[in-house]
C-alpha cells in the first residue's frame, strides 16, 4: 500500500482548465492534489485522468455515504481510476466500511487505493454535535469510536480535525489526516476546528490538506513550499 503524501493541494477549483491552468501556470504540476465533489461532478474521470498525466498523487475526497453494497460497487469503479487515496464516511458503519475496501481491492490495477474514513467534519464542533446532531457525546469521544471501528473494518486511516490526531495514534495505528490547516492570522472561513501547518506536525498529523491558503496566495509555489517546510518541521520537533 503507499503511503499517504505530507501536503495534499485541494484543487477548490469549478472547471478543470481552471484547476489544470493554474497549476501549470503557478509552477506546481507534479504536486499532491485532493479532487473533491465541486471539481469531480463538473469534470468527472478525465480530470483524474489528466493528473495522472502530470504525475499528481491524487486524493479523490467523495466522502461516500450509502448502503454497503452501493459504496462496494461505487469503490470498484474509483479503483479503476488509478487514484492514491479515497475515503467514506465512518458514519456509515462497519459493513460499509468494510464493503468498501473489498471495492476497492476489486477493482484496483496494480495497487490499491489507500482508504480513509472521515470522522467528523472539521465544521462540526460539540454545539452542533448536541443541538443538531443529538449527539450526547464528547466530540472527541465519538471521533475516537469512529477510527476505532475504521480500524476494525480495515480501514487505513481517518480524517479528523488536528485536535484529534494525538488521541487517534494513542489508541488506534491508523494515519491521520487533517484538513482545517490554516496559516497563522488566516481567515478561519467556515472550519470550527483549524491549526496551523506546524502545529498540524506537532500533533501527530500524518498528512494536511490546504486548498485557499494556496490558492488565493500571492505566491502559490512559495507558500506550498512553506507550508510544506513548517508541516515536517513540527513533525519532526515533535520526534526530537
Amino acid at each position: 500500500m503507499k503511503e499517504l503524501q505530507p501536503v495534499y493541494f485541494a484543487l477548490d477549483f469549478e472547471t478543470g482548465e481552471e484547476a489544470l491552468g493554474f497549476l501549470e501556470r503557478h509552477q506546481l504540476t507534479g504536486i499532491p492534489v485532493k479532487v473533491g465533489m465541486e471539481l469531480y461532478y463538473r469534470e468527472g474521470a478525465s480530470i483524474i485522468e489528466r493528473l495522472k498525466q502530470n504525475g499528481h498523487n491524487i486524493f479523490l475526497d467523495l466522502k461516500l455515504h450509502d448502503i454497503p453494497e452501493t459504496v462496494r460497487r461505487a469503490m470498484r469503479n474509483l479503483a479503476s481510476l488509478g487514484v492514491d487515496v479515497v475515503n467514506v464516511h465512518a458514519q456509515g458503519g462497519s459493513r460499509m466500511m468494510t464493503s468498501a475496501k473489498h471495492g476497492l481491492q476489486e477493482g484496483a490495477a496494480g495497487h490499491t487505493p489507500i482508504l480513509l474514513a472521515v470522522t467528523m467534519l472539521t465544521s462540526t464542533d460539540q454545539s452542533m454535535m448536541e443541538q443538531e446532531l443529538l449527539y450526547d457525546r464528547k466530540l472527541h469521544d465519538v471521533v475516537l469510536h469512529y477510527a476505532q471501528l475504521a480500524e476494525k473494518s480495515g480501514v487505513d486511516g481517518v480524517v479528523c480535525s488536528v485536535e484529534e490526531a494525538e488521541l487517534i495514534h494513542k489508541h488506534t495505528k491508523l494515519s491521520a489526516l487533517t484538513p482545517g490547516i490554516r496559516l497563522p492570522g488566516g481567515n478561519a472561513h467556515d472550519q470550527k476546528r483549524i491549526a496551523t501547518p506546524e502545529i498540524a506536525g506537532q500533533k501527530g498529523s500524518n498528512s494536511i490538506v490546504v486548498g485557499r491558503a494556496i490558492r488565493d496566495a500571492e505566491n502559490p509555489f512559495a507558500t506550498y513550499q512553506q507550508i510544506k517546510e513548517a508541516f515536517t518541521y513540527g513533525q519532526s520537533t515533535a520526534h526530537s
